[in-house]
């Protein structure tokens, strides 16, 4: 059954106070010491009987820390506590084992080293052999440390099993040997290195040859080399000076193996703990620290925090830090006006006094200091802190006057008046400081408003409603200021927080106003010329200065209206119609204006509304003025017709429909049915009518009274129709008015202007032919066009006039011309844009279509939208259809062949040479 054993959980009177959260264990080793009437023969190490266990923070109090025991007899719980599995049957040797420590998403790992002794039977290790040992007694919480650096170093040797009897039954029990404490040495050693810690032996290595090895963590694993073993002697070295801020404790296992490198002895563990040294400043996490603290404030209201942390073990004194302060600036109202928590850094006032408008902001140099703040020992560092004071509401708007005064004229709106400025010794621009401006008193009809200037917090006295010098000439207003922001607790309003304000009004010269604008009045339409209408007079608001007011009239769209220029009376120029286009909904709107002689003059203007009461003046009209009926009686052979009135109801519809008793033929082909009240039907009497256009005249009478009537014309074609009902196309010629003759004689003309077209075509078509089949000017045989010709004698007048105009083709021994494509070209610089399609030339032209090819050229080069803006020469290369004579490239061949040259006397005088030259025979 398991059993506690042991807790090292301090009580909360011996608690020091507080550090830095540093998370690890308390003690880097626990030595417990245990009655020997404990263990005599029956399992009873339970909690009851010691209350202790190991300490670990993680400074997470919300995350379990997961405790693992190096020895399987025992086994730690959540809460620290260590309990024996199992019973334990002897202890006359010491028990050591390691205690981890892991949290639960955190990879970093912590170690301890737990050992269990008799009470009274200390270890049995010479005291000449340790290096420092540690005992902590629980109950009185005392360290001992003993300190002992011998030349000779501590042996450790490998345990061994002995064998002891036990009782008649046979039974034999392994005996433990005592297991070493962690080894302890100091960081920031100075050597010399490499420096000897123990020495590790084997009993056996007086029989067989022994190699000593270590492993773990500091030896063959990063980091690498810090500790090595003389493999021979078992001397175990440290390399070099120690960090234990780097790294705080080793887990090393010692090997023992022979020559053939087989286990001679099993492995053992060795702890290695790395003894902190004062050799850390406290750092603090700011150089500058930023806190504030509303002025005012009582004594001992906190203000901020500043946080400093020590690299050094925090256990010891080396890392536990203390805070004071150094000075404070300025010394106002007394040198010490905030005060610091020794242990937390807390920042407190300590006495009252703290205004900002004396004081805004204090500096406070504050001195961190480990081994518990001891100066003479420890370790500082120093940081500042500025202390805002803030601001609250404890001085209320002033007024600078009890009385202000301004002016403003009359019927203005919008202007300010008077300034009304004030004194506020709190924050500007905040809610302490910002003023608001009410007016007590003096403004019944709100003619005034204050509103707060944000720049300088002035108050701006506005006209918001026109005042009139006629009926107050002035205003007495009471105004009180206060701020957005309440006052503080304990703070009176101020006596000059309101005043008197004097606004006089100065008149002006006010227009004419009329009383009723608009004014309606009502007449009926049709009222004659000359008739008085009303009068339409102004009244000026100046009481006090007498004025003349003059009338004119500003707008009269139709022009209808005259104004008396003294009285204002309105008299009619013309007839009033409600039936114009000026009149919208039956009003007829007029403006008219009023100016007085004031200084300087003011006018006024008015509207007045004729609401015109329409009377029966207006005779209807036949809608619509023309229709179309089949030839035959049938239903479709029937018109609905209506009428439109220019007046308004009651003289409008019903309407009555009549046909006129003239001419007889009316009744006697046509009659009108009521459909409704604005509807009739108009049909034939007769069962046909011949096609044609119609005017029948129809008489449509009014309700008014009296009524009026009108003789209107409706235009009705009549005109065959189809089994549809509808008019054929025939029928609607023949029911424009066309008879047959007309219709066959435009018929006849359609005919003689095709017959005159094709004549035509035929007629250029056979001009074309003979244009073509025209022949040269002169024989194929003779054309040289292929030749280059020139004469240096004159012509021979009008008779030498018959050219060969195969002479214009384009000559092939040209090399700058022989280049050019097809069709005309001009002999000067290409334009980029897209070219013109001039003529091409016909493989096989005819010979006389050259003066033809020729004034094509000339039309497609002055329609040449590519042509530059200058004369330039034109190249045909038309070569019509090329030349009889043989080539001449035979006078150069090699060739003993004869050829005949004779023909060269047929080309006339010029070719009498080569004539002479090649023809004739043979050779000389």
């Amino acid at each position: 059954m398991a059993a506690v054993l042991f807790s090292l959980q301090a009580t909360k009177a011996d608690q020091p106070p507080k550090p830095p959260c540093r998370p690890g264990f308390s003690e880097s080793f626990y030595t417990v010491f245990v009655s020997r009437d404990l263990l005599q023969g029956q399992n009873i190490l339970k909690g009851k009987h010691c209350g202790c266990g190991v300490k670990f923070d993680n400074c997470q109090h919300s995350k379990a820390v997961d405790f693992e025991s190096s020895d399987p007899n025992f086994s730690v719980r959540p809460d620290g506590s260590v309990y024996a599995e199992q019973e334990v049957a002897n202890l006359s040797d010491p028990v050591q084992f390691m205690v981890t420590a892991r949290g639960g998403h955190d990879p970093h790992i912590w170690e301890t080293t737990v050992k269990l002794a008799l009470a009274g039977h200390p270890p049995s290790v010479p005291v000449s052999q340790v290096n420092i040992y540690t005992l902590r007694i629980t109950g009185s919480h005392k360290h001992y440390h003993l300190r002992a650096w011998d030349s000779n170093p501590r042996v450790i040797k490998f345990p061994r099993k002995h064998q002891r009897s036990s009782s008649a039954n046979g039974l034999r029990r392994q005996k433990r040997d005592w297991v070493i404490p962690p080894i302890n040495v100091p960081e920031n050693s100075r050597g010399p290195f490499p420096q000897m810690l123990v020495r590790i032996r084997s009993d056996q290595d007086l029989e067989k040859g022994i190699r000593y090895s270590i492993t773990g963590a500091g030896a063959d694993q990063p980091p690498i080399d810090v500790y090595n073993i003389d493999p021979v002697h078992g001397k175990m070295f440290v390399t070099r000076p120690l960090d234990r801020e780097e790294r705080a404790s080793y887990h090393l296992r010692a090997h023992a193996v022979d020559m053939n490198g087989n286990k001679v002895e099993s492995p053992i563990d060795l702890y290695i703990y790395v003894i902190d040294m004062n050799d850390n400043r406290p750092e603090f996490q700011n150089q500058v620290y930023n806190g504030s603290v509303a002025e005012g404030s009582k004594p001992g209201t906190l203000v901020m925090q500043v946080t400093a942390n020590d690299s050094d073990d925090d256990t010891t004194a080396n890392g536990m830090v203390r805070y004071r302060i150094l000075s404070q600036t300025p010394h106002m109202p007394i040198p010490n006006m905030f005060t610091i928590n020794s242990e937390t850094g807390d920042i407190f006032t300590v006495a009252a006094g703290l205004d900002r408008e004396k004081v805004s902001q204090y500096t406070i140099i504050v001195q961190a200091t480990d081994m518990e703040g001891n100066l003479n020992f420890g370790l500082s560092n120093t940081a500042t802190a500025l202390i805002s004071v803030t601001d609250i509401n404890d001085n209320p708007p002033e007024l600078t006057a009890r009385t202000f005064s301004g002016e403003v004229p009359e019927n203005r709106v919008n202007v300010v008046v008077a300034n009304l400025t004030v004194i506020d010794r709190d924050q500007p621009h905040s809610p302490n400081w910002a003023a608001q401006y009410r007016i007590a008193s003096g403004d019944p009809q709100g003619h005034f408003l204050i509103r707060t200037n944000p720049v300088n917090n002035d108050g701006m006295v506005t006209v918001v409603k026109p005042v009139d010098y006629e009926q107050n000439r002035a205003f007495m207003l009471t105004v009180i200021v206060s701020n957005k922001a309440p006052l503080a607790s304990g703070i009176q309003s101020s006596l000059q927080s309101s005043a008197g304000v004097t606004i006089s009004v100065q008149d002006v010269n006010e227009p004419p106003v009329f009383p009723s604008n608009p004014k309606s009045i009502r007449f009926e339409e049709g009222v004659p010329a000359g008739t008085t209408l009303t009068v339409f007079a102004a009244q000026d608001p100046d009481l006090f200065i007498h004025q003349t007011v003059r009338y004119s009239k500003l707008s009269d769209p139709a022009n209808w209206l005259r104004i008396n220029r003294t009285n204002g009376q309105i008299t009619t120029m013309a007839v009033l119609d409600r039936e114009s286009m000026y009149v919208r909904n039956n009003i007829y709107e007029a403006t008219f204006l009023a100016a007085d002689n004031g200084s300087p003059p003011a006018s006024g203007t008015g509207t007045l509304q004729i609401h015109l009461i329409d009377v029966n003046d207006n005779a209807p009209v036949l809608l619509p003025k023309e229709a179309q009926v089949c030839e035959r009686a049938s239903p479709r052979s029937r018109v609905n017709i209506t009428a439109s009135d220019a007046d308004a109801d009651p003289h409008v519809g019903p309407f009555v429909f009549e046909l006129p008793s003239y001419p007889p033929s009316v009744r006697r082909n046509w009659t009108a049915s009521r459909i409704s009240g604005d509807y009739a039907q108009l049909r034939l009497r007769i069962p046909y009518l011949d096609a044609g256009v119609y005017e029948v005249p129809i008489i449509v009478s009014d309700s008014g009274n009296p009524p009026l009537s009108n003789r209107s014309m409706i235009k009705v074609k009549v005109c065959p129709c189809d089994d549809n009902g509808d008019c054929t196309t025939t029928g609607a010629v023949a029911a424009a008015g066309l008879g047959t003759g007309a219709i066959i004689a435009i018929l006849i003309c359609i005919i003689i202007l095709l017959t005159m077209v094709l004549v035509f075509v035929m007629w250029m078509k056979r001009r074309e032919k003979e244009r073509q089949a025209k022949p040269l000017l002169i024989d194929p045989e003779d054309d040289v066009r292929d030749n280059i010709l020139k004469y240096d004698e004159e012509g021979g007048g009008e008779e030498d006039q018959d050219y060969d105009l195969s002479q214009l083709q384009q000559p092939e021994a040209l090399d700058h011309i022989i280049c050019k494509p097809t069709g005309v070209r001009r002999v000067d610089e290409r334009p980029v844009i897209a070219e013109s399609q001039y003529p091409i030339r016909p493989s096989l032209p005819h010979p006389g279509d050259i003066g033809d090819f020729i004034n094509d050229g000339l039309r497609a080069a002055d329609n040449d939208p590519t042509a530059p803006p200058y004369d330039s020469l034109l190249v045909f290369d038309y070569e019509g259809s090329g030349s009889t004579a043989g080539s001449v490239s035979s006078l150069n061949s090699s060739s003993s062949g004869d050829q005949d040259y004779d023909y060269l006397n047929d080309w006339g005088p010029r070719f009498k040479k080569l004539a002479d030259l090649y023809g004739g025979g043979d050779d000389d």
